[in-house]
């Protein structure tokens, strides 16, 4: 128990007995595990399967008296994973927040044996765990996040001192790879894939859940994360434009107004859903939806639910993000649009299709997806960790077999 170095933790469960030999990986994540099950998620509990993994969270903050402390829990969908969440008092100045976070890290750390993976999902954790002694650095840029919302002034320069420590820098798209390929001597893209037989259950006759199946049909379905990437305007215009289909939206709604969402009577929103939930939801679509806004936040945006609603058995709608224009935009099974009366169109287009999966388009989707997998895709990065770390490319700690 980490509670034997003298660091206060509330732990939901006893830690898993390991191999002390084997690598475990730490990895600074600031998208929360329960939060939506997205590529940290895939790759991190592929990982889990022949290492430990300690997935470690933003500061959640308490009161100004409190002393600071990690709060720690086995992962309840995934074996091996532990979750670690710091506790930190409100208002503490930035350079007291590092000194209590790297306090907390050391501590939490200090009892691993064999090496060390460090796998950083955002630069803003860096100041405090820039001191550790890993085998391996891996940044895993999923996204553009200076060009996100509320984006931190300190991102550039971090992104740039993490760029310049790591070991390797994967990207989660072309547009990414493109951006960053030249600022580091072992960029590698490695686009976020899709779990086929997860989604691929959306192609029987699931039963609709209980919010969505009243809603009159045709119905057009997005899941995600509504925020500002999200083009709420256009939603609108074409729910107006086509008052009788059912516009299903199912995720949470971060960095804008519930406000900010347009109000119809077909457009229906139902909230956040597990990741084992999405493909009944998706059955019940006629039509799989990415109606992203065309500004500087999607410029590298990875196009994921792509392949998971074509896995699903869903033609797909999407405004001309720049990835999936160029992954997918020459499937039959994929309209692109940049406005509403386009998108309107290429939805008549997209229900067609629906009605008609032998036409070919479905088949020529899966024969693409054929050689997507998130297994293959973990191999691939554990392959180039393996290398790094001067080990066999067949070592079993860190390979997990292909799909």
């Amino acid at each position: 128990m980490l509670t034997r170095v003298g660091v206060p933790v509330e732990t939901s469960s006893e830690q898993p007995a390991k191999d002390p030999h084997a690598p475990t990986l730490i990895c600074f994540s600031h998208l929360r595990w329960n939060f939506v099950f997205q590529r940290p998620q895939h790759l991190m509990s592929r990982f889990a399967r022949t290492m430990p993994v300690i997935y470690w969270e933003e500061p959640v903050e308490i009161g100004r008296k409190e002393t600071p402390f990690l709060k720690v829990r086995e992962a309840d969908d995934v074996a091996n994973v532990r979750i670690v969440v710091p506790h930190l008092p409100e208002g503490m100045p930035e350079d007291a927040r590092d000194a209590a976070l790297a306090r907390l890290l050391d501590a939490h750390v200090a009892t691993i044996k064999g090496p060390l993976l460090s796998w950083y999902y955002t630069p803003m954790m860096l100041p405090f765990s820039r001191h550790l002694a890993a085998d391996v650095t891996v940044f895993d840029a999923m996204d553009e996040l200076s060009k996100f919302k509320f984006a931190p002034v300190k991102l550039l320069e971090l992104e740039q001192e993490l760029i310049d420590r790591a070991d390797l820098v994967f990207t989660g798209g072309s547009s990414l790879y493109e951006a960053k390929k030249d600022r580091h001597h072992s960029v590698h893209c490695f686009p976020s894939s899709v779990d086929r037989a997860h989604f691929a259950q959306a192609r029987a006759r699931l039963f609709d859940p209980a919010d969505q199946e009243e809603l009159p049909k045709p119905r057009l379905g997005f899941y995600g994360v509504l925020d500002e990437r999200f083009d709420v305007d256009l939603l609108a215009k074409v729910a107006e434009m086509r008052p009788d289909w059912s516009f299903v939206m199912v995720g949470p709604v971060v960095k804008i107004s519930d406000e900010d969402l347009p109000k119809r009577p077909n457009i229906h929103y139902l909230g956040s859903k597990t990741y084992g939930q999405l493909p009944a939801y998706l059955a019940g679509w006629d039509v799989a939806l990415m109606p992203f806004a065309m500004n500087e936040s999607t410029e590298f945006i990875s196009p994921t639910k792509t392949p998971e609603y074509l896995a699903g058995g869903k033609p797909v709608v999407s405004t001309p993000v720049r990835d999936v224009v160029r992954h997918y935009g020459h499937l039959e099974g994929v309209q692109i649009a940049g406005d509403a009366e386009g998108f309107a169109e290429a939805c008549d287009k997209a229900l067609a299709l629906s009605r008609d999966p032998e036409s070919g388009w479905l088949a020529e989707a899966d024969l693409m997806l054929s050689a997507a997998s998130w297994d293959i895709v973990q191999a691939r990065m554990a392959g180039l960790i393996d290398q790094v770390m001067g080990e066999q490319v067949d070592n079993p700690a860190l390979l997990v077999a292909a799909e």
